[in-house]
């Protein structure tokens, strides 16, 4: 029997991916976006397959959807960019929109994933930080939109898991990057990779001690799959990254010997909250569900620059 999912968000950079992996594993696909953050464009390529809908709607107010056996909520703009710009949409999107879709789950007795973010960490104080920390995160401060609301989503899966058990599984997704991500949405990945490809000085905020673990998209896809399919993993948070950590300075560089030439790095002040250090302890994603990343950092900035390189200035 085939296997019916909804992706909430599935036209964003992450949640393409994911459609795309499900309909190869064989999959019916319901991918609901409100173009927000995502675009059409992402999934236009799926819209021939027979097991694939994309249906326009927003999660905050659940249009007409069919029965499936799965839900992975995506659904929030991620954009450092968007905090400053649309923090109640943010704010209102991982907590009404987590409540509707975890309803829906109770009417249709579904498996929920809810993609969380290594941001509940905020500016951590333990390193590298497993699942068990509670985080250090500024509530009033520009990210709290995000972060907080991530928090707020994560305890109405637990609360709905204990009221209503649901089998719903989280994942804090560690810096994620590759193709399909917005040149535009002020992450680093797509900001240094853009400025390598157009000759431009790389910008680097603070000194550039600050560190990050990046996890190719495949990989992040992969390690989504493995949680919701692993039999034992209903009420399990996983933290779902690469544990290479690197700092952004010395990442600038990496991005220059792969996509640049003559690039020089400029230094800007650092931004309000942002996180020192971010590395996952991936021991529990081994352990539970034998996932690791396979793609090497330097193999994923080739990627993801020739999609910036074919796609601008169209994406």
């Amino acid at each position: 029997m085939t296997t019916r999912t909804l992706v909430a968000g599935g036209a964003g950079f992450l949640g393409s991916h994911l459609c795309e992996r499900l309909l190869a594993d064989g999959h019916r696909v319901y991918c609901l976006d409100n173009e927000s953050s995502g675009r059409a464009g992402n999934v236009e390529h799926l819209l021939s397959a027979d097991r694939f809908e994309y249906v326009r709607g927003d999660v905050r107010d659940l249009p007409e959807l069919p029965d499936v056996d799965e839900v992975y909520n995506l659904a929030s703009r991620a954009s450092p960019t968007d905090f400053d710009d649309h923090p109640v949409e943010i704010a209102l999107t991982n907590a009404e929109g987590t409540r509707n879709l975890l309803d829906y789950c109770v009417d249709r007795d579904a498996t929920f994933l809810f993609a969380s973010t290594s941001e509940v960490y905020g500016d951590p104080e333990v390193h590298p930080q497993p699942e068990s920390y509670n985080g250090n995160v500024n509530v009033r401060g520009v990210r709290g939109c995000y972060d907080e609301s991530k928090r707020f989503g994560e305890a109405l899966v637990v609360a709905y898991e204990r009221q209503y058990g649901v089998d719903a599984r989280t994942a804090r997704i560690f810096n994620t990057y590759g193709p399909r991500m917005r040149p535009d949405d002020g992450r680093v990945v797509p900001t240094f990779v853009r400025q390598a490809l157009a000759g431009d000085d790389l910008t680097v905020y603070g000194d550039g001690s600050q560190t990050r673990s990046f996890c190719y998209v495949d990989d992040e896809v992969a390690g989504l799959r493995a949680l919701m399919d692993e039999p034992t993993a209903s009420g399990a948070v996983v933290n779902l990254g690469n544990d290479r950590e690197i700092t952004i300075r010395e990442f600038a560089e990496t991005v220059i010997d792969v996509l640049g030439d003559d690039n020089d790095i400029v230094y800007e002040p650092l931004p309000e909250d942002d996180p020192q250090r971010r590395r996952p302890d991936s021991s529990r994603a081994r352990d539970l569900l034998g996932w690791t990343p396979e793609i090497g950092l330097e193999e994923g900035l080739r990627r993801t620059g020739e999609f910036f390189a074919e796609a601008e200035p169209n994406v």
